[in-house]
């Protein structure tokens, strides 16, 4: 890999392969259909693969619909918790379903999108939250904005509305899937038979090893077999898990009370996560700090002081020039990057099948500048 410059993300086709089979396998077992959600993963480079395993798209407003429908194709779905007025027009160009917020704007935007032939549909918050410690990633939390509570529901929208919508889940498992489904019949279930389609959201972790697919295949089936109707699924981690990886270089290594090794990415900068959700990432051939013979902290390139990946265990000492390797890096990691700092975006590469290597996008001192 010498023959690229760090930092890089390098997205491996085989990996997301075997997820979107995984999701394939789901999608024809339980006959729900799945839509790439884009705001984890929007490479459109790798549309056209995975068009051929997935139903379409998730937007969450007037752009990520449109890059749906211009390189994707299939079904184009958009979420909003308000939407622009000088923009839902242009929005309905792209999109055959709208998901909206609250009751309020289903009689705001509503009619409008029904004219035009569009599907339309209410998002709920069933109010179960089955999430710890994770507020921020929480949309059945105090005071959400997300979803309309049973509260607040009005019936009076019904014969406008095609599907319901629910998204409450964060890289969990089939278990809070059914407690959520739970939750919802009990507030919601009295409207689902009046719906053609469910959309169960995110949040679920289908390609992880340990995720319990035969038990989420029997909840699609019971839904779409108790309320006749149509269930969706709309994964963004899922589709590129395990599948992209950041390569970086050790550019100095200090001491202030340990080890700290500095590279040429940044925390803040091309993975925002790591300081956002909080969470560490995992690097190649290195283990917990502390478990192995020498531990260091590895940090960014920017001034913030909190720039930090985290601190990891290696066999041997980091030297000036190492390359090290973070995984799990292709999902809400390119999509959040940004030059605080004017630091450079990493370039983008893709793995073929076969091994080879293509660099899809480069960037320069114009992407920075350009934005202001």
């Amino acid at each position: 890999m010498s023959d690229f410059k760090t930092p890089y993300f390098l997205i491996d086709e085989n990996k997301i392969l075997h997820n979107l089979k995984i999701l394939k396998s789901v999608s024809a077992q339980s006959g729900c259909k799945i839509l790439l959600a884009q705001k984890a993963f929007s490479m459109y480079y790798a549309y056209p693969l995975l068009a051929e395993y997935l139903d379409g798209t998730t937007a969450s407003g007037l752009y990520e619909a449109r890059l749906g429908f211009t390189c994707f194709g299939k079904e184009t779905h958009v979420f909003s918790p308000a939407y622009r007025e000088d923009e839902f027009s242009e929005l309905l160009k792209y999109a055959d379903t709208l998901v909206f917020n609250t009751p309020n704007q289903v009689r705001k935007f509503g009619s409008q999108a029904k004219e035009q032939g569009k599907f339309i549909a209410l998002r709920i918050n069933p109010e179960c939250s089955t999430q710890t410690g994770r507020d921020m990633y929480d949309p059945c939390g105090f005071a959400s904005r997300l979803g309309t509570t049973v509260a607040n529901f009005d019936v009076d929208l019904l014969p406008l509305l095609d599907g319901l919508h629910l998204h409450t889940l964060c890289e969990q498992n089939a278990d809070d899937l059914e407690t959520t489904v739970q939750g919802m019949e009990e507030k919601f279930g009295t409207y689902l038979k009046a719906m053609k389609w469910l959309n169960l959201g995110g949040g679920h972790h289908i390609t992880r090893e340990d995720y319990d697919i035969s038990r989420l295949l029997r909840i699609i089936k019971y839904l779409q077999e108790r309320y006749e109707l149509q269930v969706y699924l709309e994964p963004g981690e899922a589709v590129v898990l395990n599948a992209g990886f950041l390569h970086t270089t050790v550019l100095e290594i200090m001491n202030n009370q340990m080890e700290i090794a500095i590279l040429d990415t940044s925390a803040a900068c091309h993975m925002p996560d790591v300081i956002e959700m909080p969470y560490q990432p995992p690097l190649q051939n290195s283990g917990k700090a502390g478990t192995l013979p020498y531990t260091y902290r590895l940090g960014g390139m920017t001034c913030l002081a909190g720039d930090i990946i985290g601190d990891y265990g290696f066999q041997a000492p980091l030297k000036i020039g190492d390359e090290l390797i973070f995984a799990d890096m292709a999902l809400y990691t390119m999509v959040k990057t940004n030059t605080f700092n004017g630091m450079p975006l990493p370039a983008i590469l893709w793995k073929n099948i076969d091994g080879k290597i293509v660099t899809v996008k480069l960037f320069d001192y114009e992407d920075f500048k350009g934005r202001l």
